[in-house]
């Protein structure tokens, strides 16, 4: 049977990727224009065409994507949020998850690339860790973001989790960030990113469901910067647990 359907896999992700291709060329071309209007606007004008893009990308190759709240974002309130990190189509899932604008975090090299790099400065804020100068900077940066309520979006696992387990080990970043900016942590769980797309082959892609789940909020009110590991680990075993509870398919192993 599935030498049967292969080809039609196979003839499905040509579709989905032209489709892809084509549906990006405005976006792209909107996202040229929308850099004259300045990082804020400009950056909120390139969110809302994507979530454009997913909206019309995702029904065309029959993913069927819902959002599930535990607790719901507060309205008019920023948040950092941290996910999961499990496949190529986080990414994607992204506009069709936050209906709102949101800012990835990402590195300031990649704003060096010609023509894209204009792109990605409205689209991602870019921390610069080369020096103490500049990191403060770029912390007065974020900071400048999220009191015009624009939250912003972190992996915490910096890469794919191929362990087996629920969840990678996390880096600091977003919780020190969150401790240094006084922003609440607001954990998203992915729940079949991998299983629409492996991580080991773009060419996984199938169609099913979708969900995003998002979790209670973490507050750091009072956390000091020597806090971060704790706040790091609760936001870990939050993830982890509900994670575990749901059953999702790549755990093959999970800590005692």
């Amino acid at each position: 049977m599935r030498t049967l359907l292969k080809p039609l896999h196979i003839l499905y992700v040509i579709y989905a990727f032209a489709t892809f291709v084509l549906l990006m060329i405005p976006v792209f071309l909107w996202s040229l224009f929308a850099s004259l209007f300045g990082k804020i606007k400009g950056g909120n004008m390139v969110y809302y065409s994507c979530m454009v893009w997913a909206d019309i990308w995702f029904p065309l190759i029959f993913i069927r994507h819902k959002n599930e709240y535990i607790e719901k974002p507060k309205a008019h309130e920023s948040y950092i949020f941290v996910a999961n990190h499990i496949s190529y189509l986080d990414s994607a899932i992204l506009p069709k998850t936050f209906r709102h604008p949101v800012r990835p975090l990402g590195k300031v090299e990649m704003a060096k690339i010609p023509v894209f790099g204009t792109i990605y400065k409205n689209a991602i804020v870019t921390v610069d860790r080369s020096s103490a100068a500049n990191r403060a900077r770029s912390v007065q940066i974020l900071k400048s973001v999220l009191q015009k309520e624009i939250s912003v979006l972190v992996f915490p696992e910096g890469t794919f989790n191929t362990t087996g387990k629920p969840l990678k080990e996390f880096y600091d970043g977003a919780f020190r960030i969150a401790v240094e900016t006084g922003t609440p942590i607001k954990p998203v769980l992915f729940l079949h990113t991998y299983d629409r797309m492996h991580y080991d082959s773009v060419f996984s892609l199938n169609p099913g469901r979708s969900r995003s789940v998002f979790l209670p909020e973490v507050p750091v009110d009072g956390l000091t910067l020597e806090d971060v590991g704790l706040l790091k680990q609760k936001v870990y075993n939050i993830m982890e647990e509900e994670l575990v509870k749901r059953k999702v398919k790549w755990i093959k192993e999970v800590d005692a």
